[in-house]
């Protein structure tokens, strides 16, 4: 994967110094942030994910359209900027793509899970998805 650069469209709130905004080459890519370090922020958040989910599917990437083609018009004070998305980084950490681990047990317990024709991966992924979860909510 790489980096990606997409324009993206900020529009001050009604209420309060926060922001709402849209990245058009994404559809259905919207979010808002507090402040506009924030929004920027859960926009590249938001756009890594929308990018990530459509590689794991397998689907092609759009297009980044021109910063001077995307327009910020439809609200007064809009203003349009970029976005750097670090795929990589993002997908070390959210995406769902196996990743293979070379994991050490006892022959005996190996033995064991092959005649009971237990998938170890699936048990230590349920098992740490589960670890994740109880700490998450703790």
């Amino acid at each position: 994967m790489k980096k990606f650069v997409y324009p993206a469209c900020f529009y001050p709130m009604e209420k309060g110094t926060g922001y709402t905004v849209l990245v058009p080459d994404l559809p259905g890519c919207v979010t808002e942030g507090n402040s506009l370090a924030e929004a920027i922020e859960m926009a590249c958040d938001a756009a890594s994910g929308w990018i990530l989910d459509e590689i794991e599917d397998g689907n092609a990437i759009p297009s980044a359209s021109a910063m001077k083609d995307v327009r910020a018009d439809d609200y007064p004070d809009g203003f349009v900027n970029l976005l750097v998305l670090d795929l990589d980084t993002y997908a070390k950490k959210h995406g769902q793509h196996p990743i293979h681990k070379d994991i050490a047990i006892p022959a005996w317990l190996n033995a064991f899970a092959e005649e009971q024709g237990i998938d170890c991966s699936k048990v230590l992924a349920d098992s740490l998805s589960n670890l994740y979860i109880e700490t998450a909510l703790s």
